[in-house]
């Protein structure tokens, strides 16, 4: 059971890495959390380790099954859009519904729980919807074109979002993280570099949770975060 007294954050893409780290560093801080992700049995587990957390299995592409979850969960002070679509290959190799997917994911799952959770949030006057992006948000390469096109829309449309909410008291603010992950797989694919190459999911929800508690005199809305000795 959670404590419903507490104020409510909402996480899409709750994996092993930065979703998680959200959630624990939210929880940490007071909030109970709802953690949405497609793997029912991670978030089942997450939730036994993590108190004032709930667990809602849920495709954020759908959109549908992402009004059920919103609804069945109470409307959020913090709504954090981490899940993501991702591909890599050029505009030949990749499927044309592989793209499109990846823009239901990371573009229009954002439109959507923006238009289910802000309306509660700016009747309220506060609240933040924080979104988590990477450098293919700003920069097209050849073997991110089943990817790249889907952030630079998610970074235009959370700018939309800024622009339209900030006056009404709700701060949307968009993080591009410039790193690798430490997360298994990166470390897998790159074994032979030092531990500070990478950024720690830790690290980055320090970020998110920072963002999300601004002072309202000096909101952000795009931020950067990289390892000290990334090029940039």
């Amino acid at each position: 059971m959670t404590d419903r007294a507490k104020p409510l954050a909402l996480v899409t893409g709750v994996g092993p890495g930065t979703g998680a780290a959200v959630v624990r560093r939210f929880a940490e801080a007071g909030y109970r959390v709802a953690m949405l992700a497609r793997d029912a049995a991670r978030l089942a587990a997450l939730e036994q380790e993590i108190a004032d957390t709930i667990a809602v299995p849920c495709d954020v592409s759908d959109p549908a099954a992402l009004e059920r979850a919103v609804a069945d969960m109470g409307f959020p002070k913090v709504v954090v859009h981490n899940a993501v679509g991702g591909a890599f290959g050029t505009f030949m190799n990749i499927a044309p519904e592989t793209l499109r997917k990846n823009f239901d994911i990371n573009t229009m799952a954002l439109f959507h729980l923006a238009r289910l959770t802000s309306p509660a949030m700016v009747e309220a006057g506060e609240g933040a919807l924080i979104v988590t992006g990477n450098t293919s948000a700003q920069r097209g390469k050849a073997a991110f074109a089943g990817f790249a096109p889907t952030k630079a829309a998610q970074r235009i449309l959370a700018e939309s979002l800024a622009r339209d909410l900030g006056p009404k008291g709700v701060h949307v603010a968009y993080l591009v993280i410039d790193a690798a992950i430490d997360v298994p797989w990166q470390r897998e694919l790159q074994p032979d570099k030092p531990d500070d190459f990478f950024i720690s999911p830790t690290s980055i929800a320090a970020e998110v949770f920072h963002l999300a508690h601004q002072p309202r005199d000096a909101w952000s809305f795009l931020a950067e975060i990289r390892p000290f000795h990334e090029p940039w």
